[in-house]
């Protein structure tokens, strides 16, 4: 279906470098003319739909608000290159028929992977004894092995997990198979069809010896994570955070870093990204304690190639008067 203009689909991409420049964008080119640009501020944003005039906005997060819809009145489709289309005004697009796609579930064995990645970091001290062997002291040993930094077996640990969605459940389901005993904590007090024991946050907190959370940030979970919820977790525990940043306080953890309050903690997600020079988790260096990985968990190459095939099939659907992944 060609657009109004007598043309294919006019594409503006107005943040590519959130998807990478590794992943070819050259199949977009069949569906119309395109302009892409490696990042975009809101500014730029404006500019760039006021000189093109596109038909789709392909955006992640860049954020498309009332005004550009309104100076660019062409434009009938958003491809969100995400989940989460929370930088989109959604209630403008649907009083004004225009068509909001995103892209679920690409990621999910991307995400369940590095959160093993993170938990086997801090969990069996692998900085240390990495650090030991490259240093020369391992040289120097008058021992095989080493013994400094005592690690534990997975095996018959209780594994709590805060939101028990798709990703929730392949951790558990993974979990299990290292012999965990896994419990989950709902936010929204929902009981899912599943053999696992849905818990109160307080017994999740004093039962887990690894907390992974896989939860959307909402009220219910924004800071759910602060100085109350350390205090009574076990001091041999380990936190993960796979879900979203403000659902730990920055603050808190650092605290219960520095006070022993728990072992150690892996993220992927913080609270304000990138992180800020000032952010409180930067004052610990100790990386057997703790791992910050810059939102990468998510972006294995192939989960970035699937989000970027499905955007394309959105798209593609969109250009045909079909309706795909629509969610306005």
């Amino acid at each position: 279906m060609r657009s109004e203009r007598g043309y294919k689909v006019k594409i503006l991409m107005l943040d590519t470098i959130t998807y990478g420049d590794d992943i070819s964008l050259e199949k977009f080119h069949s569906l119309g003319e395109v302009f892409s640009y490696r990042t975009s501020t809101q500014q730029e944003a404006m500019e760039r739909v006021l000189a093109h005039r596109p038909d789709v906005v392909v955006t992640n997060k860049v954020v498309i608000t009332k005004e550009i819809f309104e100076a660019a009145p062409e434009i009938k489709m958003v491809a969100e290159t995400a989940t989460g289309y929370n930088n989109i005004d959604t209630g403008y697009a649907a009083q004004h028929g225009i068509c909001v796609a995103n892209v679920a579930g690409y990621s999910t064995e991307s995400v369940v992977q590095h959160t093993f990645a993170l938990l086997f970091y801090v969990f069996e001290k692998l900085n240390y004894y990495d650090g030991y062997v490259k240093s020369g002291n391992y040289c120097d040993s008058p021992c095989f092995t080493h013994f400094e930094r005592v690690f534990n077996e997975l095996d018959k640990k209780t594994w709590g997990i805060v939101g028990l969605g798709s990703i929730g459940r392949r951790v558990a389901k993974v979990a299990e198979t290292f012999g965990c005993n896994v419990i989950y904590f709902s936010a929204s007090q929902r009981t899912y069809d599943t053999q696992y024991k849905r818990v109160s946050f307080d017994e999740l907190l004093a039962e887990s010896d690894i907390i992974s959370i896989h939860a959307p940030l909402n009220e219910k979970t924004e800071n759910l994570f602060d100085d109350t919820a350390f205090d009574k977790m076990k001091t041999s525990a380990y936190l993960l955070n796979l879900g979203r940043g403000p659902i730990v306080n920055a603050s808190a953890l650092t605290t219960a870093l520095k006070e022993n309050k728990i072992a150690g903690a892996g993220l992927d997600v913080i609270d304000r990204e990138p992180i800020e020079k000032d952010n409180p988790l930067l004052q610990i260096q100790d990386s057997s304690r703790l791992i910050i990985t810059p939102h990468i968990a998510w972006a294995t190459y192939e989960a970035r190639v699937r989000l970027m095939d499905e955007v394309f099939e959105n798209i593609k659907a969109f250009s045909e008067g079909r309706d795909r992944n629509r969610v306005v």
